[in-house]
């Protein structure tokens, strides 16, 4: 006799998988279009044009694609944090976005450089500040830390997903034949493995806290600050400013790629932990709230006319809808709002809002930082400088930003960034 129950629940499964199924030729064929378009304004912008195929200038030289460094910077950055609160200290109750917060780390500081790597006009002049170690340059540091900071990014990320590419490693098919060389064929992971490897994420974690604070984030920040000839940004606030608004977007990012990676596959949502990263974004939120306040106090108390000015064109001119909207609105105030009403905190649905808010506000934060001080001229009486990125470096920034969400769903599809139990290793088996 034939179960009815099961029956049903076949079908709802295989009617689930075929919506997924649709969902991610949707999602394929939107970034695949997307990306297109940004590498052609790349062939036909910046490598038959230059730097003249942007709005920059001499009086303007930083501009969106900077803005969009930083912002990608700090993603990595706040993940990684995120990241080693989990395996670091032992917040196990966060385990279930540790490998998804390490691969974000990853993909956003890949797509970060190269947002900065266009900016700089000739790319293949990165490696000199390697070969050619100037111990002086900030800049020179930072590329130092950024190749330090990938490969222990690369490493935790492996340890972490280990027992489960060994469980795979044992299918025949391609996918089963890679993960034997990345585990050099070992066939089983003991208790003594895990345990190893429990200690090794907990050294790498606490070597990384200072690499990403002083060396990757805090670093960005202090090339910022150390531009003396810029009085806005040459303030030792601006490192850590840095530092907490990579905290922020971070763990908005965290909150986001783990509901919406729920919801598209209806899975359960773990909301007690949910609840958690709301609660600490709403912690950071404060703590950048704050710091913005004193950014802005010191900068008018100081009473230099171009840092008064440029304080002015960020909160009063027609530039100013970046700061109210972006910044203070979507980046600060909204989510804070939803975060601390007890109505809406509890909500998955509005944490997940507070979110997506905080990682588009973020973006407003950046424009912010970069390009005010550049159109603030340098002494009285000289003209206002004037930028808007163009076409061309809109239709490129969203190419970058795809291939960024390409390369993350790519690995997320051939390696295991979610814990496997029976019934998902045998769909890898299947793949």
């Amino acid at each position: 006799m034939i179960n009815k129950t099961n029956v049903h629940s076949d079908l709802v499964i295989s009617q689930q998988r075929k919506v997924n199924k649709n969902l991610e030729k949707i999602w394929w064929g939107a970034l695949l279009l997307v990306f297109a378009v940004g590498i052609y304004s790349i062939i036909t912008g910046y490598f038959m044009e230059g730097m003249s195929s942007t709005y920059l200038s001499n009086t303007v030289p930083w501009g969106g694609w900077v803005a969009f460094y930083i912002y990608f910077i700090g993603l990595s950055a706040g993940s990684f944090l995120l990241s080693t609160l989990i395996y670091g200290f032992g917040m196990e109750k966060f385990e279930k976005i540790g490998r998804s917060a390490l691969l974000s780390a990853i993909v956003c500081m890949i797509t970060g450089i190269a947002f900065i790597s266009l900016d700089i006009g000739r790319p293949d002049h990165i490696m000199n500040a390697v070969i050619y170690w100037n111990v002086t340059s900030t800049m020179s540091w930072e590329i130092h830390f950024y190749i330090v900071y990938l490969l222990l990014l690369v490493v935790e990320l492996y340890l972490t997903m280990r027992n489960d590419l060994i469980k795979m490693a044992k299918n025949n098919n391609f996918k089963g034949k890679v993960y034997r060389l990345l585990v050099f064929n070992k066939q089983t992971y003991t208790d003594l493995d895990k345990g190893q490897d429990k200690k090794r994420l907990k050294v790498l974690g606490l070597i990384g806290i200072p690499l990403a604070i002083l060396g990757v984030h805090g670093g960005t920040g202090s090339i910022f600050a150390v531009v003396k000839a810029q009085p806005y940004l040459n303030s030792a606030l601006f490192p850590v400013i840095f530092i907490v608004s990579a905290l922020v977007s971070g763990t908005a990012l965290s909150i986001a790629i783990y509901v919406i990676k729920c919801k598209v596959k209806k899975q359960e949502i773990d909301r007690e932990m949910v609840r958690s990263l709301g609660s600490m974004l709403s912690l950071f939120i404060v703590i950048e709230l704050i710091m913005v306040w004193y950014e802005y106090l010191v900068g008018f108390y100081g009473l230099e006319h171009e840092e008064i000015g440029t304080i002015q064109l960020i909160m009063g001119s027609s530039w100013s809808w970046s700061f109210w909207i972006f910044q203070m609105g979507f980046a600060l105030i909204f989510p804070f709002i939803i975060l601390v009403i007890k109505k809406t905190r509890e909500s998955v649905k509005w944490i997940l809002t507070a979110a997506i808010m905080t990682i588009i506000g973020v973006v407003g934060v950046r424009f912010n930082m970069v390009i005010p001080t550049f159109i603030m001229p340098k002494l009285e009486g000289m003209p206002y400088g004037n930028y808007y990125p163009n076409l061309s470096e809109w239709l490129t920034s969203f190419g970058l930003i795809a291939m960024c969400l390409i390369i993350y769903t790519i690995v997320e599809k051939l390696f295991p960034i979610e814990e496997i139990d029976s019934h998902d290793k045998e769909v890898f088996e299947h793949e």
